[in-house]
Parts: structure tokens; sequence; C-alpha cells
């Protein structure tokens, strides 16, 4: 119900649950370092382990119902999550200020003071943390197998070579390793292609004045420009960069697509 008042007053939001699994979790906070959205509604699972130094406020509705998930200890975990901006600010929505508020917002307090005298005493100025934005596709991937040395490769691989089939001759070498058994030898080569096929990736293009491809480019402008798009790229956008919010990847929590799960209705004894 949040989500969607939040989204009928023009506000980019999302919202996280217990039933979007893992993988879209992480994508939905990379998402919003990035600026795709500006607030995220989580349910239980914004309390502890989420590090977004670009989180300016931490609003925490109901603050006043005691149990578990507003238990001192909940309460300053959510807290923390705003304590890695130096502009991070926390609301506390409550009718009434419970013990657990109380014990909270003074142990919140007790840190601050500690924090300063530290500060002060080593003539430290605190900063928001700067953290690159981790593609999450990247480490599942780099999860399924270890790097080894390539050693030394006897194959020259020249400027002009046909990577593609040079690629494919290395698949075969590889298959034929992994029959006879030389896992080192089929890991060396796969590590192989894979650095030909990004090779592949980020060859530099030019366009001449007719409008055909030419893959003659100047090396240093083609690192740059790469470079370059490789920042933008993990740069959360702001109003004031002059570029759109990027588009994005995850496809959960959007308003309007939460599908509440059926209860099965009780067996009738007779």
């Amino acid at each position: 119900d949040l989500t969607e008042y939040l989204h009928e007053h023009g506000i980019r939001v999302r919202y996280m649950h217990s039933d979007i699994d893992t993988v879209e979790r992480i994508e939905l906070i990379r998402d919003l370092r990035l600026g795709v959205y500006d607030v995220l509604v989580g349910i239980n699972l914004l309390r502890e382990g989420l590090d977004i130094p670009e989180c300016g406020l931490v609003a925490i509705l109901d603050a006043d119902k005691e149990g578990f998930l507003r238990s001192e200890t909940s309460l300053v975990q959510t807290i923390g999550r705003a304590a890695r901006n130096v502009e991070g600010r926390v609301i506390l929505y409550a009718d009434t200020i419970t013990g657990s508020i109380e014990r909270a917002l003074a142990e919140t307090e007790r840190r601050r003071a500690k924090q300063i005298a530290w500060n002060e005493a080593h003539g430290i100025t605190p900063e928001t943390v700067k953290k690159g934005i981790a593609d999450i596709i990247a480490h599942v991937a780099e999860a399924d197998y270890v790097t080894v040395d390539l050693g030394a490769d006897d194959r020259t691989h020249r400027i002009g070579d046909n990577l593609e089939a040079v690629i494919a001759d290395l698949r075969k070498q590889m298959k034929k390793a992994a029959e006879d058994l030389e896992f080192e030898e089929a890991a060396r080569l796969r590590d192989e292609i894979r650095r030909l096929e990004a090779a592949m990736l980020e060859l530099p293009l030019m366009i001449d004045g007719n409008g055909a491809a030419d893959g003659r480019a100047d090396g240093d402008a083609g690192r740059s420009t790469r470079r370059r798009k490789r920042r933008q790229r993990h740069e959360p956008s702001s109003p004031s960069s002059g570029r759109p919010p990027p588009k994005g990847r995850s496809t959960a929590g959007r308003p309007g697509t939460r599908t509440l799960k059926s209860k099965s209705k009780p067996k009738m004894r007779w």
C-alpha cells in the first residue's frame, strides 16, 4: 500500500520483501545506488548487512510497535543504514516513545559523541563512504570457476587474426584436453578463450565518412573512450549531471506487481 501511495504521488519507488529471490534483491540494491529509483520500501529485510553509501534518509514506520523488529537492537541496526552517508538522516514515526526507542536513541547518541571526539583528536573530517557499484552477474559467473596461470603460450595471436577462428580452435583444444584428463591445460585454454572474447568486445570501431565501419582506430583514443563509458556506467546519475537515469536491470518490486499468496481453504470434517 505504501509503495502504491508513493508511486501515485510521482515518486520513483520499489519494494523488497521475502518473496523476491536473493539475486533480484541485489539487483534492486544496485539499481537504487545507480539512481534508477529513489525510494526502497522494505519489509523486515533492510535491518542489517546492506552497505548503501548513497542512502541519505531512513524512515522507520510504526517504530513504537514493540517486538523483535522494533527492539533496541533492530532499531540501532536500521538506523545504521544511514551511517555511511555524511548527510544521512533517520526519521522514526511513532505515537509514543517506547523503551526500545529511548535506548536506541541513547546508544546512537553515545556512539556519535565517541566518534566526534575521535575525529577531533585525530583531525578527521567525516566524508561519505565511496564504494564501487559491483555487478552481481560478474560475481555469480566468477564463482563458477577458478583462475589459473596461463603460463607461456607458444601461440601468438597477431593483430588482424580472425579471432573467431582462433577461439573455435582453442575450444577444440580445450575439449581434447578435458577428454585426456589434462584439466590444468583445459583450464588454461578456457581462460585464454575468455580473454580473447573480452578483447573482441572491446575492439575499437570507427565510422568513416561513407558510413562504413572501420576497425582501425587510434588505440589510446579507443581505450580512453571505453574507460570513460565504464566510469559513466557505474556512476549514479544526478539531476545536475545532465545524463538521463540508467534503466536498471531489476524486474521485481515495481508498484502494482506484488501477488499475494493464496490461502488454502481449511478442510471440513464431517
